[in-house]
């Protein structure tokens, strides 16, 4: 007689649990949640970009000191009242730092944010349509690598004129060889896909096979070097200050101050230590995130 293969029916909750945990679907916002937090390098640098973060935001309600005004406590060293010392001007330091910390950010973010869409989408047309398209951008991409960046930095303010505003543009133009390349080399991967062949097959249009199906596929790479980009920014703006390009006096950027404590440094060396550090712990922060990035999302990297 044939008997019906019946399942077994689970006998305890350590089983009714194995049951229920193996048929959950995947959840890929927890399992990137789950490898960051084991990231060590990745939750130090994210808790390191977060402090300035905060510091720009709450910047008026911390310091207490206006970062404009000049008081006859001129060099003064690092006291209880003066926690990072004054400037030549007598000016508090961990105010200037702290209000410095929002040019940092603001021009890192708008800049590097500009140089992503303007080089992803060259980059976009010039590895799906190929052709003169690829050849006219990648060579543009080309001349453009071909100079030291922040040489060129400097030879678009030179043109445009001193002042953050001319500075961001610059530091956004210098940056999008970095992102159209990219861009171009996953685009040229992606597209030889079987669903990207498929989509074609089917008669779909060019514009949303880019926009739908190869655009959502690369962005996990210009996400991590966008990361890592923008403390190369932060060091961009802070280079272009020191040397009289970027902000502009008495605006508070990091380089700048710099700049105003050369004459100063065996005199008061404290005027020049604390935007430096502030600088490297910033660029730090944001290398470590973006090394975790990398790390995180490189299927070679988890095995």
């Amino acid at each position: 007689m044939q008997t019906d293969n019946v399942q077994p029916p689970v006998t305890n909750l350590a089983e009714a649990g194995a049951v229920s945990h193996s048929t959950q679907p995947d959840n890929p916002a927890r399992d990137f949640a789950r490898a960051f937090l084991r990231h060590r390098s990745a939750v130090i640098g994210s808790v390191l970009v977060l402090i300035f973060i905060i510091l720009a935001i709450l910047a008026p309600v911390i310091t207490p000191y206006d970062y404009t005004e000049p008081s006859p406590d001129a060099l003064a060293a690092p006291s209880a009242e003066h926690w990072f010392g004054t400037d030549d001007l007598g000016r508090d330091i961990f105010t200037r730092i702290v209000y410095g910390s929002r040019i940092s950010l603001w021009v890192g973010f708008i800049s590097i944010a500009g140089s992503i869409v303007v080089g992803s989408l060259l980059g976009l047309l010039a590895g799906y349509y190929g052709k003169w398209q690829d050849t006219l951008i990648s060579r543009l991409f080309d001349i453009m690598l071909a100079f030291p960046s922040i040489l060129l930095a400097i030879a678009i303010v030179a043109m445009l004129g001193p002042g953050l505003n001319n500075a961001l543009i610059a530091i956004a133009i210098i940056n999008i060889p970095t992102f159209g390349r990219l861009m171009r080399s996953r685009v040229l991967s992606v597209k030889a896909e079987d669903f990207v062949l498929a989509a074609r097959a089917i008669g779909m249009k060019n514009s949303r096979i880019l926009w739908h199906h190869i655009l959502p596929n690369c962005w996990t790479p210009i996400m991590v070097q966008g990361t890592l980009s923008f403390a190369t920014a932060v060091i961009e703006v802070a280079a272009l200050g020191f040397l009289g390009l970027g902000a502009q006096p008495p605006d508070p950027e990091w380089g700048t101050m710099l700049s105003d404590a050369r004459d100063y440094l065996q005199l008061a060396p404290w005027t020049m230590v604390f935007p430096g550090v502030a600088i490297m712990i910033t660029v730090l922060g944001f290398n470590l995130l973006g090394d975790g990035l990398r790390d995180i999302f490189d299927p070679r990297m988890k095995q």
